[in-house]
């Protein structure tokens, strides 16, 4: 039986989602939790391979098993064995072909910034804490330029593994939310560490510095990398 979960995390205590050696990752935590509840566990995938500190609001992994609890009591099962730190939110049975990752044909992440001058004890490593007074016009005139086919590279890593640069954003806006402001973003997948490149360029850049940077140029080019704990993978779109 292939199943399909709807996972929610907080990043703050793992090294991201992938198995990792003597580490604690949100990947081994699931793992763990359903070698514990069904007798048979096999080919799972994730939709998003979050970083070290990124958060999850709805991450989506597709997973074969056998001898354990029918999908309406997966969930329940499963956050019994789970840490604190990450649930399952919803557990479904899924056609035999579904694959978390390849079957995914958007993704949208939110990256939140707390704007004030005081910190918060309650976000801390959940948000950016940024006190000078951000421009919100500008920072959506720069995300308006982000829609549509872009060539990447300049926000990637140097070092990757990835040999095409090009990806379709869908949506792209900054949101005022009372002493937040926060970055969503749609597109149909993402090089690594590339929402958190746009957030720092934009930052940093104004619009016309920010245009040129979407035609392949090179990563030096382009802004500061945000910290992790500000992003949050929000949804993902089948």
């Amino acid at each position: 039986m292939r199943l399909k979960l709807t996972i929610e995390y907080d990043g703050t205590p793992f090294y991201g989602w992938a198995a990792q050696p003597g580490l604690p990752t949100v990947e081994a935590a699931v793992r763990s939790a359903l070698s514990e509840t069904f007798s048979i566990v096999d080919d799972l995938a994730v939709a998003g391979r979050t970083d070290t500190g990124v958060h999850a609001l709805a991450n989506v992994v597709s997973v074969d098993v056998d001898g354990g609890p029918p999908p309406e009591r997966a969930a329940a099962a499963l956050n019994t064995r789970l840490p604190a730190g990450v649930a399952v939110v919803s557990a479904e049975q899924a056609p035999a072909d579904f694959n978390a990752r390849f079957s995914a044909r958007a993704r949208t992440y939110r990256y939140r910034i707390l704007n004030r001058r005081a910190p918060s004890p309650l976000e801390h490593r959940r948000a950016w804490w940024i006190t000078r007074k951000l421009d919100d016009e500008q920072l959506n005139a720069a995300a308006a330029l982000l829609l549509g086919e872009h060539d990447f590279r300049a926000f990637t890593k140097t070092q990757t593994r990835h040999l095409v640069f090009t990806r379709t954003v869908e949506r792209a806006e900054w949101i005022r939310r009372g002493d937040h402001l926060d970055f969503e973003i749609n597109a149909d997948s993402y090089l690594r560490h590339m929402v958190r490149a746009l957030v720092g360029t934009m930052l940093e850049l104004g619009p016309d510095e920010l245009l040129p940077l979407l035609a392949g140029r090179a990563r030096a080019e382009a802004g500061t990398t945000a910290p992790p704990w500000g992003l949050y993978l929000v949804a993902v779109a089948y």
